[in-house]
């Protein structure tokens, strides 16, 4: 990846935010064949000695919440929330509240979204004929 020094944006940056950006970036490519042939013992290792990515700790991964099963199935059909919402018939809030576990899908709508998630390209037509 190259990466350009855009001169006004640095002097925006800096009067605005007060940061100061260096002169050049970062250059240099990745040797992926030697991160490929590094072993599971040496990428723990070096993971470990990152100083700017500690390994997290069982408090830390404890108070961390996972990402809804409902998110997940809509962006690996590659829709947003209102595409899904309207293609399966709910109600967008509905699908907000179950993405941001303020609410958890009931017994009908999880047998919807279990029907969704073995053949979408079925249950997209079904639904749509419906309407």
């Amino acid at each position: 990846m190259r990466y350009e020094r855009d001169r006004n944006k640095a002097k925006d940056s800096r009067l605005k935010h007060g940061v100061d950006l260096p002169d050049a970036m970062p250059s240099g490519t990745s040797d992926w064949e030697r991160v490929d042939a590094m072993t599971d013992d040496e990428v723990t290792a070096a993971a470990l000695a990152d100083p700017d990515a500690p390994p997290l700790t069982s408090a830390e991964l404890g108070s961390m919440r996972r990402v809804s099963s409902v998110k997940v199935l809509r962006q690996r059909l590659g829709m947003t929330q209102l595409q899904f919402a309207q293609a399966f018939g709910l109600p967008i809030g509905t699908l907000r509240d179950w993405e941001q576990h303020r609410t958890t899908p009931d017994a009908p709508a999880l047998a919807l979204l279990r029907a969704i998630e073995r053949d979408p390209e079925t249950m997209t037509r079904l639904l749509s004929q419906a309407a």
